[in-house]
C-alpha cells in the first residue's frame, strides 16, 4: 500500500498550481495620475501613458481649412462645457491637417477654459488597439475630466472585424457612451472600409443590401463629418507664408514663392504636410531653427 503524501511532497505541486494561476490571472493595471499630463497614449498594455509634450502646431497656422476648423472647435468647446456634442470623422486628402486640427483644437479649448476649471484631456488610441476602445471608454467613465479620444488614420481592410468594437464603443452598448468622452477619428476614407471589403460582403451575403448597410453604418456613428480636399496653389502659398511669419524666417517673399512652388511640383502634391516639409528644408538651409 502506497504511503500517504506528506506536506513536503505536496509543496512543489502547490507551487506549480499557484504559478499557473498567477500566469492566467489578468495583469494588474497600475493606476495613472490623470493630472500628470493633458495628453496620454492608450498603450497595448491597456494602460494610459502620459505624454509630457504633444507634437502639434498652433491652430492659427492651419490655413485653407477654415470651415472645418471652426466647426470642430465649436463642437469641441460645447463638449468641454458639458453641452451635447458629436463624435467627429475627419476624412479626405492626405496631409491636409486632419490630425493637426484635432490636436490644435484640444490645445485651443484648454487655453480658453475658465480659471479653476479642469482641463480637457486628450488620449490617442492606435488603429491596432481599436478592439480595446470599449475597455478605454469604461476606464474613463468615472474620471472627473472630460476626455477627447483620438484615433489617427482609421480604416479597416478585408477580414478585419475590429470595426465592431468601434461600433459598440460609439453606441455605448447598454450603458451608453460615457458623457465625459468624445471620439474623433481621421481617415482617408469617408466610410472607413475598403471598397473591396464592401463588395465582398455584397457578393457573399444572403441579403446583399443588409450586408452593405452593416458596413456603411459604421460611419453613421459619427454625427459630424468634416471633409478635407486637396488645396489650391493660393491656399498652399498661404500656408507657406503663415509658417514663414510664425517662425520668423528671414527670406525674400519672391524667393519663398518660387522655391515653394518648385518643391510642390517635384513632389506632385500641394498640402499642409508638403508646406511644412518645405519650411523645414528652407529653415535648415537658412541656418535658422523652428521655434515652438
Amino acid at each position: 500500500m502506497a504511503a500517504e503524501p506528506t506536506p513536503a511532497d505536496l509543496l512543489p505541486l502547490l507551487e506549480r498550481i499557484a504559478a499557473a494561476l498567477e500566469r492566467a490571472a489578468p495583469p494588474v493595471v497600475p493606476k495613472v495620475d490623470t493630472s500628470a499630463a493633458d495628453a496620454f497614449l492608450w498603450g497595448p498594455e491597456r494602460r494610459l501613458i502620459p505624454v509630457p509634450r504633444v507634437n502639434r502646431v498652433e491652430i492659427g497656422i492651419l490655413t485653407g481649412i477654415d470651415r472645418a476648423r471652426d466647426t470642430l472647435v465649436e463642437n469641441t468647446e460645447r463638449f468641454a462645457r458639458g453641452l451635447p456634442a458629436n463624435n467627429a470623422l475627419l476624412w479626405g486628402a492626405r496631409g491636409m491637417g486632419k490630425s493637426s486640427l484635432v490636436k490644435a483644437a484640444h490645445a485651443e479649448i484648454n487655453a480658453r477654459r475658465p480659471a479653476g476649471s479642469l482641463p480637457m484631456k486628450l488620449v490617442e488610441i492606435h488603429r491596432e488597439d481599436i478592439e480595446a476602445l470599449p475597455e478605454l471608454m469604461s476606464l474613463l467613465r468615472n474620471d472627473p475630466h472630460r476626455w477627447l479620444v483620438f484615433c489617427d488614420d482609421l480604416s479597416f481592410d478585408a477580414d478585419d472585424t475590429s470595426y465592431k468594437s468601434l461600433k459598440t464603443a460609439l453606441d455605448g452598448g447598454i450603458e451608453g457612451r460615457p458623457g465625459n468622452v468624445l471620439f474623433y477619428a481621421t481617415s482617408n476614407r469617408r466610410h472607413l472600409l475598403a471598397r473591396e471589403m464592401v463588395e465582398n460582403e455584397r457578393s457573399t451575403a444572403i441579403n446583399p443590401g443588409e450586408a452593405v448597410e452593416e458596413k456603411v453604418s459604421l460611419s453613421d456613428r459619427f454625427g459630424l463629418w468634416l471633409g478635407f480636399h486637396k488645396c489650391s496653389q493660393d491656399e498652399y502659398l498661404a500656408m507657406i507664408r503663415a509658417y514663414v511669419e510664425r517662425h520668423g524666417l528671414k527670406v525674400e517673399p519672391d524667393r519663398v514663392r518660387a522655391e515653394a512652388l518648385e518643391w510642390a511640383t517635384t513632389r506632385g502634391s500641394r498640402s499642409g504636410r508638403t508646406a511644412f516639409q518645405f519650411i523645414q528644408d528652407l529653415a535648415g538651409r537658412l541656418g535658422q531653427t523652428l521655434e515652438g
